[in-house]
């Protein structure tokens, strides 16, 4: 491929790994913040902070691509994915698996200068984002599955400002399961009739017309989870009045998806990256105090 190729297939491949929508990298990146802060009692260092801001943003990007490849023949009877770059047949197979592959490697040479621990839990992050995509063909609940790819930064957090992965950092990644599945659960009510017709299994489809009740369940299961973590490191008043403002959120939440309208869902769905920001800036705001 020459170089005035590339060049004019870029805003295909920007938006083959979703960089005019970085709601996903930021849905990534607000637990990872959560675990850097708590592993370093709120003063990670800033190499450590960029290495895992960068680092979310190329494996967010690179699951997009894998995602759509695994996907290219589904994606071609949803209306909302129809017209992606890899679906619609603007870019080929080969070029979405070769910009994965080149995330992935971007991403493990910039963990190079941590420990050999978080090395090892990056390759596990990679399958279980390479492998999230199929999951979708048996797994009834394949959020759940998100929510560990999702989350895996934070055992990679507490692994590179500790050296270990504490016991608190598996009850953080449960916490950000449930919430992954809250809100992938609210994404995936838009696309449920297409979702039926192609055969696609989601939680939406799962839990069938207790969808709206199953999301405010896994919200109040992360409440509870930080709630505790809160009174386990006796955090104090600004952690208390964060993790009100998400509780608020996912009230909020509740009003827009109550009454199922496709694009109050999405709205909702997008609305999760306050509710994880307000919980990082509660946490944050708790060491400077």
């Amino acid at each position: 491929m020459t170089t005035a190729t590339f060049t004019a297939r870029l805003p295909l491949y920007l938006r083959l790994i979703r960089m005019d929508k970085p709601i996903g990298s930021l849905l990534l990146l607000w637990p990872t913040l959560n675990a850097l802060w708590i592993a370093s009692h709120g003063r990670p260092s800033l190499t450590l902070i960029a290495i895992f801001v960068i680092g979310t943003v190329l494996m967010r990007s690179a699951g997009c691509a894998i995602n759509d490849y695994a996907d290219r023949d589904f994606d071609l009877h949803v209306k909302r994915t129809a017209q992606r770059p890899l679906t619609s047949g603007r870019i080929r197979a080969w070029e979405a698996v070769a910009i994965a592959l080149v995330l992935s490697l971007l991403a493990f040479l910039l963990i190079q200068p941590l420990n050999g621990l978080t090395k090892w839990l990056s390759v596990v992050a990679l399958f279980v984002a390479g492998s999230y995509p199929f999951m979708k063909r048996f797994f009834a609940i394949p959020q759940a599955y998100l929510g560990i790819a999702f989350g895996f930064g934070i055992p990679m957090g507490f692994a590179a400002v500790e050296g270990t992965v504490p016991a608190l950092a598996w009850v953080m990644l449960a916490a950000n399961v449930f919430w992954s599945v809250a809100y992938d659960t609210e994404y995936a009510m838009v696309d449920r009739e297409d979702d039926l017709k192609i055969g696609i299994r989601t939680s939406a489809i799962t839990f069938g017309r207790f969808d709206v009740l199953a999301i405010m369940v896994c919200y109040a299961v992360v409440f509870a989870i930080y709630a505790g973590i809160g009174v386990l490191l006796r955090f104090k008043l600004p952690f208390w009045i964060g993790l009100a403002g998400a509780i608020a959120c996912s009230i909020v939440h509740y009003r827009m998806i109550r009454a199922r309208e496709p694009a109050a869902c999405f709205a909702a769905f997008l609305h999760n990256n306050w509710l994880g920001g307000i919980l990082f800036a509660g946490i944050a705001a708790q060491y400077w105090y």
